[in-house]
């Protein structure tokens, strides 16, 4: 049976909240939370960024049941992957085993910050095949000297290791970025539900192995203060990834989606009470085969009544899907 997930969205709450929300949907019955890893928000009218790892640690201690998760963490720009491969340990030791770690190639918005430019996709896949070499060997406890094209790693070694090693989600898009991610990850983050993704990267797992989706939502009691609320804060959704992953400020989203319309973000997005509704949105990455998807509830204002009123029989027509 597939497993449902509900998303810390960083960039439209702030810290203390993220944690309440995160105690209050294992409490009504969501499997995994995945938390995004964002030094800006998407838009201004979300008005939020802390840091995610922080986040994480004080959930892994406000919780115990649900599994952890980046969606995503790029471990090449802000971050160095040995630095990565030092939270990542740390993190599965506090969550005692909970936690995954979600790595892609990253977005201009979040990366250009530490000012070292924004490459090509050719030079940002193969800078996160190098990353995740440096993480896994690191993961082993021993002492790594790494000198690859685009990083050095001299005589490092993380002392705080869990018995067993964090297992990596890898973001995929597409034929080649199978080929070159799914010998190195365990599992398969992927934001389209498309089989053939699921199916490629299901035959070099043989079978074993997750594909991670995440779609959002907006539930409220009136569906057109879920459209004026999902219009205000997710129209960014609109221009894709290959839009998104390049503009460099919240500035930029708002230009780019000024012309998007409400209408246009509902034909997107599930909006309103209709819990139905909401559940049929998931059903086609059921269909392609996706073994856990996480929920984004939009809006930091709907959190509470969100997860009060409506998560857990929402959850219940997604489980009868």
């Amino acid at each position: 049976m597939a497993q449902f997930g509900y998303t810390l969205m960083c960039e439209q709450s702030g810290p203390r909240e993220l944690v309440r929300y995160a105690q209050a949907a294992e409490d009504v019955g969501f499997d995994f939370e995945v938390s995004s890893d964002h030094y800006s928000p998407w838009l201004v009218s979300q008005g939020h960024s802390p840091y995610a790892w922080t986040v994480l640690g004080a959930v892994a201690q406000a919780t115990s049941r649900v599994e952890l998760m980046t969606y995503v963490t790029c471990p090449t720009t802000r971050y160095h992957p040995a630095v990565v491969a030092q939270k990542a340990a740390t993190l599965q030791l506090l969550s005692e085993g909970r936690f995954i770690l979600g790595l892609g190639s990253g977005e201009n918005l979040n990366e250009h910050v530490v000012g070292e430019g924004w490459p090509s996709v050719d030079v940002r896949q193969t800078k996160l095949e190098e990353a995740i070499e440096i993480i896994r060997a690191l993961h082993t406890g021993d002492l790594v000297t790494y000198d690859g094209e685009y990083f050095r790693v001299d005589s490092a070694r993380v002392w705080d290791v869990p018995d067993s090693p964090v297992e990596i989600g890898v973001a995929v898009s597409g034929e080649a970025s199978i080929a070159s991610f799914a010998p190195l990850g365990d599992h398969m983050i992927a934001v389209e539900p498309k089989s053939d993704l699921v199916e490629g990267w299901m035959q070099e797992h043989d079978g074993e192995s997750r594909a991670i989706g995440q779609i959002p939502i907006c539930w409220d009691p009136d569906r057109d203060a879920a459209i004026e609320r999902a219009h205000e804060q997710f129209r960014w959704f609109a221009g894709g990834w290959g839009v998104n992953s390049e503009l460099p400020t919240p500035a930029s989203f708002t230009a780019a989606s000024q012309f998007v319309r409400p209408e246009d973000v509902a034909e997107q997005i599930a909006c309103g009470p209709d819990l139905d509704e909401l559940a049929e949105s998931v059903r086609p990455y059921l269909e392609a085969g996706f073994t856990d998807v996480a929920l984004v509830q939009i809006g930091d204002e709907s959190q509470d009544r969100f997860l009060a009123e409506a998560a857990e029989p929402l959850l219940e027509r997604l489980r009868a899907l």
